[in-house]
């Protein structure tokens, strides 16, 4: 039996000039033109097609039975609404089964957020379809506004402001440019997303983007009482729009990278990379950052902190925007402690300084291991040139009088042989030699790898600069299991 064709249309952003030729095309000679609309019957989707529709042909108007989340439909906004698109798609299905070509009109795109999708989801697979692209909401947004959206590596996030708040700001923060749809009641807490995220002076807002009752302005202006739902959010893209430095109040942020690549990144680090105007760091832990346009970066030796710290904050002093990188958490043997020391005395007294955290080495191990720090723990350096070494064996002592996990940073090197050595000697004095111990090298990078062994039979020359020892407690187990791979893990209840 020959059915007719389905066709989902996308209209555009609203002014009826800038629906495609294809588009018009498929209304005009379509026998059935559906479209969804609110209890009223009005459809802008309708309106955009308007001049297009004939008078023979049959009209479809797909009528929601819920626009807001209040219903008494026994399977709630979810279970009506699904009962909307079923009965809606059969209804169709009776015109295609009747030869009939069907034109859902879709106001921009079809398969953007749009109403036409869920047809397409329960017909396509039964008849012919084809999908009519359209002028996307967002696209249109850009054009009205005059800036570009993104640029050159610059990621583009779209988000709809029905998200939680928290996610909102979290993903904001994370991303180069941004579009929030289906604002409307989601607004205000669209609004607090933008300001927690930073991010908010620089949103614009668009309001029925190339309709005639258009409004452009910048978000923060914006009277929440006076939202649609068809407004969007729009962050464009960063590149060449950073303010120069007479103009910027200059601040020195310290980055924690965590320990490896991207993926380990926090959305607050991502946020505060972008926004440098200079970046300042380790040659090693400066790679880790993607470049972009109009940054500069400044890469040192490991062993020029102090004077690293003091470049970055005379670069503030002069209004620039500097990101420290550090990897794993600033504030754990890295970059924090020597920017604020710096930052503690004349003449950067007044500089601004704040720390974003990153994931510890010892997190990251800890978990590719299980959970050895499920319970109390300290944190050893073993290099001795910044402390003696009587202080590190006093320390490593008292971990173990205390029954504490112990994770040892900084363990060897191709110069720090013996200090390993001697820090085992130490342990294996107070410890069970059947004590569970987590090597992890090059966490998150390409030689990652995880090594269970014991406290007896941990063997010093396999560990460098590139590892995290972890050491159990009494408590902490290691168990074999089904799978056959080992876990360790250290109980958050204590004998007492």
């Amino acid at each position: 039996m020959t059915t007719g064709r389905l066709y989902g249309v996308g209209l555009g952003p609203g002014d009826p000039s800038l629906m495609t030729v294809r588009a018009v095309d498929v209304i005009r000679s379509a026998d059935v033109i559906a479209y969804h609309c609110a209890r009223h019957g009005r459809s802008i989707a309708r309106s955009i097609a308007a001049a297009h529709i004939r008078p023979e042909q049959i009209e479809e108007r797909l009528m929601y039975p819920v626009t807001t989340e209040t219903t008494d439909h026994p399977g709630g906004y979810r279970g009506a609404l699904d009962d909307f698109y079923a009965e809606s798609a059969e209804l169709l299905a009776a015109h295609l089964d009747a030869g009939r070509t069907v034109a859902v009109l879709a106001e921009g795109d079809p398969l953007f957020y749009g109403s036409y999708m869920h047809m397409h989801k329960r017909l396509a697979d039964r008849y012919p379809a084809e999908v009519i692209p359209g002028v996307t909401s967002v696209s249109a947004a850009a054009a009205r506004i005059g800036r570009p959206l993104v640029e050159g590596e610059e990621v583009l996030t779209i988000l709809p402001g029905t998200l939680p708040e928290e996610e909102l700001a979290a993903r904001l923060a994370a991303t180069d440019a941004a579009a929030v749809m289906k604002l409307g009641r989601t607004f205000p807490a669209v609004r607090r997303a933008l300001g927690t995220a930073g991010r908010l002076a620089d949103a614009h807002y668009v309001e029925r983007a190339t309709m005639d009752a258009e409004r452009l302005g910048m978000l923060a202006d914006v009277d929440p009482d006076s939202v649609p739902y068809f407004a969007v959010a729009v962050l464009p893209s960063r590149i060449d729009e950073r303010p120069a430095p007479s103009q910027a109040e200059g601040e020195v942020v310290v980055v924690g990278l965590g320990p490896a690549g991207p993926m380990w990144l926090t959305a607050e680090a991502r946020s505060a990379l972008a926004e440098a105007d200079e970046l300042v760091g380790y040659t090693t832990y400066m790679d880790r950052v993607p470049v972009r346009p109009g940054q500069l970066r400044h890469a040192s030796d490991n062993r020029v902190e102090a004077e690293r710290a003091e470049f970055a904050l005379d670069l503030a002093r002069r209004g620039r925007r500097v990101a420290v990188v550090s990897s794993g958490d600033p504030g754990v043997f890295a970059m924090a402690t020597a920017v604020l020391e710096a930052a503690s005395a004349e003449p950067y007294l007044d500089v601004r300084v704040r720390v974003v955290p990153g994931i510890t080495a010892a997190q990251s191990a800890a978990a590719l291991a299980g959970a050895p720090l499920g319970h109390d723990y300290a944190v050893v350096s073993l290099s001795d040139r910044l402390k003696p070494w009587t202080v590190i064996e006093e320390r490593l002592r008292a971990t173990t009088a205390g029954d504490l996990v112990l994770a040892l940073y900084n363990p060897a090197s191709r110069s720090r042989r013996e200090q390993l050595e001697q820090a085992l000697k130490v342990l294996r004095e107070g410890r069970p030699p059947g004590t569970p111990v987590v090597v992890a090298r090059d966490v998150g990078g390409p030689e990652q790898a995880v090594r269970i062994t014991t406290l007896e039979d941990l063997d010093p020359a396999s560990v460098d600069m590139r590892c995290v020892l972890l050491v159990g407690s009494s408590q902490t187990r290691a168990v074999r299991r089904g799978d056959g791979t080992t876990v360790v893990w250290t109980p958050r209840r204590y004998p007492a």
